[in-house]
């Protein structure tokens, strides 16, 4: 007769590498524990299985008020690779939380992950960039990351990273300079965003012009943007393939014509074809901002008379269903009109 045998191989749908759950309102007690644990192994899993755990708001919760979040700022520290990424991954997925973001800065837990930019591992570093960008999304997150001096880092860091993790750095950088652009000015950032407005992937393009945005609002900004010779490759950008990209780079134009070194520049690179030419486009930023930006340079006289002649075309955006193209277009037409 044959007898039953049992196998030590586990059944093919276990995963090994995620510790064993506890049921209902014993599992986070148990795993914030095992966080604790002096076993490498054991840490591990525990962090695994926390990451699948936490993207369901409540046990999201439970997490951070059972102790978690201690217990991962300290493993932000850990001598092992893998335990700082798990973790760096887990608070990534807590930063989705509104919960996990207030906790990020009750915990202090910023500090810590901005200490990891350095990680010898592509992937912890990644996880350690989408979190940080996840707070920064937010004004409150964004002011705490100025005040406690991460801007000039993520700066030294844009040229040096990999493709993928410095298009992060530089949304978190643009997420920062729109609530205090001077960091960035000191840190002279304009210099090193300079050279990704030419970079292959769009996605460095689109976020390197939104932090130039966000750059041009203050005058030293303004000021700096023409010092560089942004001008010229700002207008080039007028014709990227990527409409944020285009959106951007008729933003900075904007800002940097408020004064009048930044109208001259403009107009001496060429602009009024290329912004008149996004009048007609369908994309609500790139027309608002082409619009603006025509706006401001007809204060100058001989573009205002060059503008005249296209009033019509901006009429056409008049009956435009979007309200603000409509107001972008009735004070486009109010200045290019006026006579002295």
């Amino acid at each position: 007769m044959s007898r039953p045998q049992t196998s030590e191989q586990p059944p093919p749908h276990i995963d090994s590498t995620q510790a064993p759950v506890a049921y209902g309102s014993w599992a986070l007690p148990k795993l914030s524990r095992e966080l604790q644990d002096d076993e490498l192994v054991t840490r591990q899993r525990a962090l695994a299985a926390l990451c699948e755990l936490v993207h369901d708001p409540e046990m999201a919760y439970d997490a951070i008020f059972n102790g978690c979040m201690e217990s991962l700022k300290s493993l932000l520290q850990d001598e092992d690779g893998l335990v700082r990424v798990k973790t760096a991954e887990v608070l990534y997925v807590l930063a989705a939380h509104s919960l996990g973001r207030e906790a990020f800065l009750k915990y202090d837990v910023i500090g810590p992950l901005a200490n990891l930019l350095e990680d010898p591992v592509d992937t912890c570093r990644k996880n350690v960039h989408q979190a940080l960008n996840r707070i920064a999304e937010f004004p409150s997150g964004a002011v705490f990351m100025v005040s406690m001096g991460l801007v000039p880092k993520l700066v030294l860091k844009i040229p040096v990273e990999e493709a993928n993790i410095r298009a992060l750095i530089l949304s978190t950088l643009s997420c920062c300079v729109r609530v205090n652009a001077m960091p960035a000015l000191e840190s002279d950032a304009i210099s090193v965003l300079r050279d990704q407005l030419s970079h292959p992937s769009p996605n460095i393009r689109r976020e390197a012009t939104s932090a130039l945005v966000g750059i041009s609002v203050p005058a030293n900004g303004k000021m700096k943007v023409c010092e560089e010779d942004l001008l010229p490759m700002l207008v080039k950008l007028l014709s990227d393939d990527d409409q944020g990209v285009i959106a951007n780079a008729a933003g900075t134009i904007m800002n940097t014509a408020v004064i009048t070194k930044g109208k001259y520049e403009a107009l001496k690179a060429g602009a009024i074809t290329p912004l008149l030419q996004l009048v007609v486009s369908e994309n609500t930023a790139v027309c608002a901002n082409a619009l603006r930006a025509l706006t401001v340079l007809a204060e100058v006289p001989r573009a205002r008379a060059e503008l005249l002649e296209h009033v019509p075309l901006l009429k056409t955006r008049l009956q435009h269903t979007d309200s603000i193209i409509q107001r972008a277009a009735s004070t486009a037409i109010e200045v290019i009109s006026w006579k002295p």
